[in-house]
């Protein structure tokens, strides 16, 4: 990492170039090619696919999308002349319209029965397209939709609705991402104070996202991608794009801070942060991943666009990062910083301010802690007792749609079950008996209880199945339908003597849940078991992995809890402006919780990895938690914060289900990043003492070592040797600290421990005082070093010293009562 790193910082111009030809040549192709998104919400084995199946072999003629236009009138009835002179050149209008495969008008003589409601006041006219919803051009829709509105008159109300009207509703492209943007670049320059700054992780995140969508748009030829996939792609993308670069920046900036030339600082911070963040862009990738075990073909697309994005948004911090980092040099920092550094030079390493406060508190009173989040949690954890698996529609879109407009005035005119059909599609050989058979299902059918109204639909005397369409009473999202479904298959069905299957999109929906309630307990043991393996090679220890586990579980319990309180019982969602609740996506859960388990390792890794550096070197579990939460908390708080905004503002995308997963994992994270790991972690972790470290010597032998953030080498400060011919590069001027160890009465400490340790916490020599309290400690060359000190009776202590050409005299003194410097 270290030469790459170099390589990427020196040849600044070739990486910039190879990234803007990358994003300009995947943006060219993609124009060239355009999207093929599909939306295969079918799942093997299932009643509804069977029924899907059967119908699209049966009518293909069918198989595109199926809009509805819908009217009303104040007074009299839709049959008036006055009506009909509006509404008939209308839809011989649409019918007309290239793309536009047939238009079933309820005045023509071909009507289906029902088209006109029984109080005669609402009728509607079915738009079939020649494709399915994704496929139709939106101009061809946006013609349908004003060629209906336009015959609208006083008394006369015309709506839209359909999957393909749906797609016009939509803001424009890139409104959540910019908003996005926007927000983080304000959390960025507060936490920065530099424009220099704020701007190189939203450019790293801008062109890992973009290449990583339009890789993703060029993907859908080859392979299914679902619509909603580059949707939760540069969701996930642009958080963790713009995090990763955040680590990354921060240790470059605190690098140069403390005395490092802007080169030597950059491949220090690539070579610590940048590995670290390829670790976490791994466990996201992996946990992403861990879809696959759900064996939804749905899903598959899903893991492709977002891996991806991810992926490249990685690479972007790891090599577009270096080459903008050669490009600024020292203007990474603000312009009071730079003179800061010039007149006082390097500064200390010690933590300050509130996050070594709350540190402290937290070691001073961990039980209290611990209690109070953990209620918190438990709280907001209540309403996932009441989640309910199912599908939205339009009924959740916003009140001021055509689409919610027409799902209204068609349940008010034919009963809410008129949105969510069943079909019951039945293998016929021609005999007159398996029409006869036909026949009398549909009228055992008309009889059973939720059943508005049972139709059979007109098929030729060839075909090989027949169709009968079931109206429930009661609304695709209610219970009572998914009773009514059950029904069906269990009993009637049965009793018919035929081979019938039962489909339709609330059918479909139905599926996905029972088959996502069946498999995700493996998906969650998965992903679970896999976070638990990651940690335990990383750290060395049972207890760490298995608080990490428990802590993800309570921060999914607590988000999913959120989700089911705004979108499910409908605190907030008008005020939102995202619709009317409903069930919870059945898809969502899976979704959301690889991405939470991805992301909550990101923040696990950065504040445990530095106690563990801290314990390797003290051995003293309550100075290393308290040193790892005081140092990591307000960098993780600062990515946690730029995450919520990019996620918030998914509730933009006018997209349902990005809004569920944009509000779900904003909550999510807020509740991991300033609840769980600045809060209960730690306080589980002081609680459990030394027990933190814990692993059997004979498990220890037989795992691989895996170094998250590995030490770095120590060059002077303001160049780096340069290395003659045939010898490793690297420091070559070796020079020492000594001094005396003294109580504060001035009596000399002896066999007191003093430790040399590099700014990234490797260990470089450890030696005891003598009797006289002195000590000498070799540093293999000048630059800035951190130096601990322990004795027994005495408080520990860090000093962060810089040593010169020459050795460097340091004297301590150890007081009883003090405190050490994060305090």
């Amino acid at each position: 990492m270290e030469a790459w790193a170099r390589w990427c910082y020196r040849h600044k111009a070739v990486v910039l170039v190879l990234w803007v030809a990358a994003l300009l040549g995947l943006g060219a192709a993609s124009t060239t090619a355009g999207s093929n998104y599909s939306d295969v919400f079918t799942l093997p084995d299932t009643d509804s696919t069977e029924a899907y199946d059967r119908m699209a072999q049966a009518f293909p003629e069918r198989s595109g999308d199926t809009d509805t236009v819908v009217w009303r009138v104040d007074t009299g009835t839709v049959r008036d002349a006055s009506v009909r002179e509006r509404i008939e050149p209308a839809l011989s209008a649409i019918a007309a319209m290239p793309g536009v495969g047939e238009v079933r008008s309820p005045y023509g003589t071909d009507a289906a029965a029902g088209q006109i409601s029984e109080t005669g006041r609402i009728a509607y006219a079915q738009v079939t397209f020649a494709e399915q919803a994704n496929a139709v051009p939106k101009e061809l829709v946006q013609d349908v939709v004003d060629t209906a509105r336009d015959a609208e008159r006083a008394g006369l109300q015309i709506e839209v609705g359909g999957q393909a009207i749906t797609r016009i509703q939509e803001p424009p492209t890139g409104i959540a991402e910019g908003v996005g943007i926007l927000a983080a670049a304000v959390v960025l320059f507060l936490a920065f104070g530099s424009v220099f700054s704020m701007l190189l992780p939203i450019v790293v995140a801008v062109f890992g996202v973009g290449t990583g969508m339009l890789s993703t748009g060029l993907l859908g030829h080859v392979t299914d991608v679902p619509e909603v996939a580059p949707l939760l792609g540069s969701l996930i993308g642009l958080g963790v794009g713009i995090d990763y670069a955040l680590f990354i920046v921060t240790r470059h900036r605190k690098n140069i801070l403390r005395g490092r030339a802007p080169e030597d600082a950059a491949v220090l911070a690539l070579n610590t942060s940048g590995r670290a963040v390829l670790f976490a862009g791994g466990t996201v990738c992996i946990a992403l991943a861990g879809m696959l075990v759900m064996r939804m073909r749905f899903l598959d697309g899903v893991v492709i666009a977002t891996s991806l994005t991810v992926v490249l948004s990685v690479l972007a911090a790891v090599t577009l990062l270096p080459a903008l980092l050669g490009l600024l040099g020292e203007r990474v920092l603000s312009r009071r910083q730079r003179a800061r550094l010039a007149a006082s030079g390097p500064e200390s390493e010690e933590a300050k301010g509130l996050a070594a406060r709350w540190s402290a508190t937290v070691q001073k009173r961990p039980r209290a802690v611990a209690v109070v989040a953990l209620a918190v949690m438990a709280a907001l954890a209540v309403p996932l007792l009441s989640l309910r698996l199912g599908a939205t529609d339009q009924g959740n879109h916003p009140e001021d749609t055509t689409t919610r407009q027409a799902y209204d005035l068609l349940a008010e005119g034919f009963g809410p079950g008129f949105n969510g059909p069943l079909q019951l599609v039945a293998e016929v050989g021609g005999t007159a008996e398996d029409r006869a058979a036909v026949d009398g299902l549909v009228e055992r059918v008309r009889t059973e209880r939720g059943v508005a109204m049972a139709t059979a639909l007109p098929t030729p005397p060839e075909a090989s199945v027949a169709v009968i369409q079931v109206v429930p009473t009661t609304s695709p999202q209610s219970e009572q339908t998914d009773e009514l479904i059950d029904r069906l298959r269990d009993d009637i069905v049965p009793e018919s003597g035929l081979e019938v299957h039962v489909g339709g999109v609330t059918a479909t929906f139905k599926d996905f849940a029972a088959v996502t309630g069946e498999r995700l307990p493996a998906f969650v043991a998965a992903i679970i078991g896999l976070g638990f393996l990651l940690l335990l090679v990383a750290f060395r220890s049972l207890v760490v992995p298995l608080t990490a586990a428990l802590m993800n579980l309570i921060a999914a319990a607590a988000s999913f809890g959120v989700l089911v309180a705004v979108f499910q019982w409908g605190w907030g969602t008008e005020l939102l402006g995202i619709g009317k609740e409903g069930p919870i996506t059945a898809f969502l859960p899976v979704i959301m919780l690889s991405l939470l388990f991805g992301l909550s390792m990101d923040y696990q890794v950065f504040l445990v990895s530095r106690m563990h550096e801290e314990w390797v070197h003290t051995r003293d579990n309550a100075r290393a938690v308290r040193v790892g939460l005081a140092e990591t908390s307000r960098v993780i708080n600062c990515a946690a914060l730029i995450m919520i905004c990019v996620f918030s503002a998914f509730v933009l995308s006018g997209d349902l289900e990005g809004a569920m997963a944009g509000i779900g994992l904003a909550a999510a994270v807020a509740l991991d990043a300033f609840i769980l790991r600045t809060a209960l972690v730690p306080a589980a972790m002081h609680l459990l003492g030394r027990s933190n470290w814990w692993l059997p010597q004979w498990l220890d032998k037989r795992l691989p070592h895996l170094a998250v953030e590995p030490a770095e080498e120590t060059p002077a400060p303001g160049k780096m040797p340069e290395a003659t011919p045939g010898t490793t590069s690297g420091p070559t001027h070796a020079t020492a600290v000594h001094g005396f160890v003294r109580s504060p009465e001035g009596e000399p400490v002896r066999s007191a421990t003093l430790t040399l340790l590099t700014p990234a916490g490797r260990q470089l020599d450890r030696v005891e005082s003598l009797a006289d309290g002195s000590y000498i400690l070799a540093a293999p060359a000048p630059g800035p070093y951190a130096m601990t000190v322990t004795a027994p009776g005495y408080e520990s202590q860090t000093r962060h010293i810089v040593i010169g050409e020459e050795p460097t005299v340091h004297d301590l003194v150890l007081e009883e009562t003090a405190v050490d410097a994060v305090n």
